[in-house]
């Protein structure tokens, strides 16, 4: 809250990367604000465990990284922690401008990338305690509009490969574990001419001229057999 005393402004950082964690830490308690460092459990543990860790530290402003080894996609993270009326900023080396606005649309008042975000972050941390916006209406619109173009593409892969046949998501699952065409005509107990066939039939549906695109594609989506 803007004309609060800087200790008052407790910052929560939540990094399983220590060196940039600990720079960081030191950085934002040189400035005065009242700074945590999450533990990440070292066994055990999920991203259940670390929301109700970072809610339990009480923070105005958490640091998260979007990448938390382990534990899965820091995005998860940001929803929850935002409608809990804690100020979200995100670090990431993800240059994907679809993915800072995903962050931004769940949430997030600002995504960082973690070059040179050390004193982008102490400028984000002060505006934040002054009660001033930390971006501005065209950074949003542009993030919200990759965003938003990621998504369409998204849905149109999920789009093609819902055309497929239940032996052909077979046959791609395969595709996707490593397998030749020979092994899948082993294990399927059927020709190479036909698997050949059924490859063929999911390269056309899935709009693509190779089956390592096919296995690209599946896996840009997070495509696999049975979900």
């Amino acid at each position: 809250m803007a004309g609060t005393s800087r200790s008052d402004h407790r910052v929560l950082i939540v990094d399983d990367h220590v060196l940039f964690a600990e720079s960081l830490e030191l950085a934002l308690s040189l400035e005065g604000y009242d700074v945590r460092r999450l533990e990440l459990p070292e066994e055990g543990g999920s991203m259940a465990t670390i929301r109700s860790l970072a809610l339990r530290a009480n923070p105005r402003t958490v640091f998260l990284d979007l990448d938390l080894g382990r534990f899965g996609d820091g995005m998860n993270l940001v929803a929850p922690l935002a409608k809990a009326g804690i100020n979200v900023v995100v670090l990431t080396a993800s240059e994907e401008l679809g993915r800072w606005g995903g962050c931004m649309r769940l949430g997030a008042r600002r995504v960082l990338p973690k070059s040179g975000a050390l004193q982008q972050a102490l400028a984000t941390v002060r505006r934040l305690h002054q009660g001033l916006p930390v971006i501005n209406r065209d950074e949003l619109e542009t993030l919200l509009d990759a965003w938003a173009r990621e998504r369409r593409a998204h849905d149109d892969l999920r789009r093609r490969l819902d055309l497929l046949t239940p032996r052909e998501r077979q046959v791609l699952g395969a595709l996707i574990e490593g397998r030749t065409v020979r092994e899948i005509s082993h294990v399927s107990v059927v020709s190479e001419a036909t698997v050949r066939t059924q490859v063929k039939s999911i390269l056309n549906k899935l709009e693509v001229s190779s089956q390592l695109a096919a296995v690209g594609m599946a896996n840009q989506v997070g495509w696999r057999l049975g979900a």
